[in-house]
C-alpha cells in the first residue's frame, strides 16, 4: 500500500483502500513493508506495546481434583484476578491442536485465496477481516486479521456455515463441539462457586458457546507502535481462548477503579485452556467475580500469534429476558449492584460504547 505524505493524508481513503485490498494485515507484511502505516500506529500517549513488569502466574485449575478442591480453586480464581488456566479439561488435544493449525494455515494462504472470504459485515455465520476495535470507528485498526464464525442458534433454522473455509471448515467445527461439554461443566463449576446451585446459571440462561473469533496476529517490523488489541474487557459469561505459544496476551493488575494498575504478561501453558470472566457473569455475581481488563501487544518481527476464543453467552436473549445480580447473592450487607437488563440491550451499549471497562458503567446503580 503505497502511503501519502503526511500533510496529503486521507485516512478514510486510506483505510477503503486498505479494505479494498482484501488481504487484511498479513498482506502487507507479504508485501515486505518496513514501516507501520498510519492506520495502525497508535498515539505515542499510550503505547499498548510498553512492555510488560512480568510475567503473570496466573492461577490454575485441575479439572482431576476433587470436585470440592476444584470448586475452591474456581472461587478463588473468578475472586482474585478472573483468568486462570485449566487443565485436565477433557478436551483432546488433538482437537485443540488442529483447530489452532487450521487457523494458521488459512490466514497464510496465498491472498488470491483467502481474499474471496474477506468480508466486514457477515455472510451467513462467517466473517473474514481486519475488524475494527469495537466502538472505533476511526483509526488506529488493530495489527490483527480475524475469522469470526457464528454456530448457533439452531432455531429458527441452523447456522449457515457454507461460507466457512475448507482450510479450517472440519477442525473448527470438531473444536467447537469439543468445547461444548466443558463450557458446560465451566458454568456448572462457576455457578456452585458463588454458593448456588450447580444447575443455577444453566437454568436461568441457557448458556451456550456460538461465537467463535480466530485471531491472527502477522508479525510486525515496529511491533512497539501497533496494538494486537486494545484494552478490553470480554461482553460475554466466560471465554474460553486456546492459543499458540508465541505469547503476547496481558493483563492489567491491580488497577481499582482508576484503571491505573500495571499492566503483566500472562504466559501460555502448554495443553491448558484459559478462562477469563466476561462483564456479563460480573454483574450476575453481583461483582463477586472480576471482569479484568486485558489487551494482546505484538511480541515478534518474525513470528506470527494464533489464538481461538469461544464466548459462552446467555442463550437467552429476547426483550423479556432479563440479566441482573442473582437474587441469591443480594443481601442487606451486600445489596444489588446493578440494574437488570436484556442482552440486545447490552449489546447495543456495548456497540455505541466501545469495549472499554466502562461498558457496564451505565447499568451500575448509584446510590449517592
Amino acid at each position: 500500500m503505497e502511503m501519502a505524505a503526511a500533510d496529503d493524508y486521507d485516512a478514510a481513503a486510506a483505510l477503503a483502500a486498505f479494505h479494498d485490498s482484501r488481504g487484511g494485515v498479513r498482506s502487507l507484511v507479504e508485501s515486505g513493508v518496513t514501516a507501520v502505516p498510519p492506520l495502525f500506529l497508535v498515539p505515542t500517549a499510550d503505547p499498548p506495546s510498553s512492555a510488560a513488569t512480568d510475567f503473570f502466574a496466573i492461577p490454575t485449575v485441575d479439572l482431576s481434583l476433587p470436585l470440592t478442591d476444584t470448586v475452591a480453586l474456581v472461587r478463588a480464581a473468578a475472586r482474585s484476578c478472573g483468568f486462570f488456566h485449566v487443565v485436565n479439561h477433557g478436551v483432546p488435544a488433538g482437537a485443540i491442536d488442529a483447530a489452532v493449525s487450521a487457523v494458521r494455515s488459512f490466514h497464510e494462504q496465498p491472498i488470491a485465496e483467502r481474499s474471496t472470504f474477506y468480508s466486514l459485515a457477515p455472510i451467513g455465520a462467517v466473517s473474514y477481516s481486519t475488524i475494527p476495535h469495537p466502538g472505533q470507528a476511526a483509526p488506529p485498526l488493530p495489527w490483527r486479521d480475524t475469522l469470526r464464525v457464528r454456530f448457533g442458534p439452531a432455531e429458527p433454522k441452523p447456522a449457515d456455515l457454507g461460507r466457512l473455509p475448507p482450510a479450517c471448515r472440519d477442525a473448527l467445527q470438531k473444536y467447537q463441539r469439543s468445547l461444548t461439554a466443558f463450557g458446560k461443566e465451566m458454568v456448572g463449576l462457576l455457578s456452585e462457586a458463588l454458593g448456588v446451585a450447580a444447575e443455577r446459571l444453566e437454568r436461568s440462561m441457557r448458556v451456550e458457546g456460538w461465537l467463535m473469533a480466530c485471531h491472527y496476529y502477522p508479525p510486525c517490523p515496529e511491533p512497539a507502535r501497533v496494538a494486537g488489541s486494545l484494552s478490553h474487557t470480554d461482553p460475554s459469561l466466560f471465554t474460553v481462548l486456546a492459543q499458540d505459544g508465541v505469547g503476547g496476551l496481558q493483563v492489567r493488575r491491580d488497577g481499582g477503579a482508576d484503571g491505573d494498575g500495571e499492566w503483566v504478561e500472562v504466559a501460555p501453558v502448554t495443553g491448558a485452556l484459559l478462562v477469563n470472566i466476561g462483564d456479563v457473569l460480573k454483574v450476575v455475581s453481583n461483582d463477586e467475580y472480576m471482569s479484568v481488563e486485558h489487551r494482546v501487544v505484538i511480541k515478534s518481527t518474525k513470528e506470527a500469534r494464533v489464538s481461538i476464543a469461544l464466548f459462552f453467552n446467555p442463550a437467552k436473549r429476547d426483550e423479556s429476558d432479563f440479566f441482573g445480580p442473582l437474587p441469591e447473592l443480594v443481601t442487606a450487607e451486600r445489596p444489588a449492584q446493578y440494574r437488570s437488563f436484556t442482552v440486545p440491550e447490552f449489546i447495543n451499549f456495548r456497540r455505541e460504547f466501545g469495549h472499554s471497562r466502562s461498558s457496564i458503567e451505565r447499568f451500575k446503580i448509584n446510590r449517592n
